[in-house]
C-alpha cells in the first residue's frame, strides 16, 4: 500500500500578515512656508536669548533693556506669521481650532496651580503628551498658544512674555519629534516621553534664565553677567547662576513632568490618539448631493 499525497487537496494555512498600524493623523502639517517662517522666528528668538554670551567685550546691558519693547513686539509679529502660515499652509479646520483650545486653555489653568511651590507645573506634562500624540506643528503652536493663554491669566505680561512662548513652543514641538510616533506604544514610549520631559524642563529653564541673567546689577553679586568679561568667564558666572538660583526649581518642574508622566501617561494618550482618530483631521469633508 501507498500513502496518498494530499497536500494538493489540503493545502497547509498559510500565515497572514500582520496589520501594519496606521500613521498617527496630524492636525497641522508643516509645509515650506511655515517651516521657513518657524526658522525665523526660532533664530530670532536664539539671538535673542543668547546674545550676551557672543556680544563684545564693550557692549553695555542698558542698550538691550531699551530696546526690549521692540523685540516683544518683534517676537510676536513673528509668532503671528508663524501661525498663520500654518494655518494657511495645513488647512486647520474648525476641529483642529477646538482641539487647540481646549488643549491651550487646560494647559494655562493648570500652570497657576502650582506657581511658586518649588516648580510644580503639571502644565509642562501636558505638553509633552500633546506634543506626542498631534505633532510638532501643532504643538509649536500649542506651547505657544497656552504661554500666551496663562500669561494673560497670570497676569504676568511683559518683555519676557515672547521668550516664554518660544520656549514653550520648542519645548511641546520638540516632544512631536521624538522617534516612533507610529509604531512606539507601552512602558517604553512613556519611558522615553518621561525623559525628555525631565531633559527638556531643565532645558527650558536653563534659556529662560539668559533672558533675565543680563539684567542683574554686576556690581551686586559675582556670579552677574560682565559685559567686559569673556565668553568663558560669563559661560562660568552663567553655570554658577544657573545652580544657585533655579536648580531647585528646575528640578521640581522634570519631577513632577516625570512622575505625571508615568502614572497619568497611558491614559491621556489613549484619550488624545481616540480624540485624533475620531476627529479624522486629514480627511476630506464631502457633502451628500441628495
Amino acid at each position: 500500500m501507498t500513502t496518498a499525497d494530499t497536500s494538493a487537496t489540503h493545502p497547509r494555512p498559510r500565515p497572514q500578515p500582520q496589520p501594519q498600524p496606521q500613521p498617527q493623523a496630524r492636525a497641522v502639517r508643516l509645509g515650506p512656508r511655515s517651516v521657513t517662517a518657524l526658522v525665523l522666528v526660532s533664530a530670532t528668538g536664539a539671538a535673542g536669548f543668547a546674545w550676551p554670551l557672543f556680544a563684545g567685550p564693550g557692549s553695555q546691558v542698558s542698550a538691550h533693556a531699551q530696546d526690549a519693547p521692540w523685540l516683544f513686539a518683534g517676537l510676536l509679529v513673528l509668532l503671528v506669521a508663524v501661525v498663520a502660515a500654518t494655518i494657511s499652509e495645513s488647512g486647520l479646520g474648525p476641529k483642529a481650532v477646538a482641539m487647540l483650545g481646549v488643549l491651550a486653555a487646560t494647559g494655562a489653568a493648570l500652570r497657576p496651580i502650582g506657581a511658586g511651590t518649588a516648580g510644580i507645573e503639571p502644565m509642562f506634562f501636558l505638553m509633552v503628551l500633546s506634543g506626542r500624540v498631534l505633532g510638532p506643528g501643532f504643538g509649536y503652536v500649542l506651547g505657544s498658544v497656552t504661554m500666551f493663554a496663562s500669561a494673560l491669566l497670570t497676569g504676568g505680561v511683559g518683555p519676557w512674555m515672547p521668550f516664554q512662548m518660544l520656549a514653550m513652543g520648542w519645548f511641546t514641538m520638540g516632544a512631536g519629534l521624538l522617534p516612533g510616533p507610529d509604531r512606539l506604544r507601552g512602558r517604553a514610549e512613556l519611558l522615553m516621553l518621561a525623559a525628555y520631559g525631565f531633559l527638556a524642563a531643565f532645558a527650558y529653564g536653563t534659556v529662560m534664565n539668559l533672558a533675565g541673567w543680563p539684567f542683574m546689577d554686576a556690581l551686586a553679586s559675582n556670579i552677574a553677567f560682565d559685559p567686559h568679561a569673556a565668553l568663558p568667564a560669563n559661560l562660568a558666572r552663567f553655570v554658577t547662576y544657573c545652580l544657585a538660583t533655579s536648580l531647585g526649581w528646575d528640578l521640581g518642574r522634570a519631577v513632577v513632568t516625570v512622575v505625571l508622566t508615568l502614572t497619568l501617561g497611558t491614559t491621556l494618550l489613549k484619550a488624545l490618539r481616540r480624540a485624533t482618530r475620531r476627529a479624522a483631521f486629514e480627511s476630506p469633508v464631502t457633502f451628500d448631493p441628495h
